[in-house]
């Protein structure tokens, strides 16, 4: 497998919704499968535009991931708040 990085599959694992984390690891699977097909002086290039959009997709669900805690985190600041009135 030539994505084995432990890092990249926790941050995967701890995505809020359960489909982004099987898109990210539907797009990490794709390059397993697109390289064995891709000429050997492709190969850099196609590696890098890889690399650059699990970076992006990562990068957008993580956003995405913490906009939608601090949202809860809110709704849950102000339930407590009116409990204790």
């Amino acid at each position: 497998d030539l994505v084995g990085v432990e890092g990249i599959h926790k941050t995967i694992s701890s995505l809020l919704l359960k489909n982004w984390s099987d898109e990210l690891n539907q797009e990490i699977d794709r390059i397993n499968q697109e390289l064995p097909n891709t000429h050997n002086s492709e190969k850099a290039n196609t590696v890098r535009r890889w690399i650059t959009s699990v970076i992006d997709r990562m990068e957008h669900y993580k956003a995405e991931h913490n906009r939608l805690l601090k949202e809860h985190m809110t709704q849950l600041e102000l339930a407590v708040w009116k409990a204790k009135l």
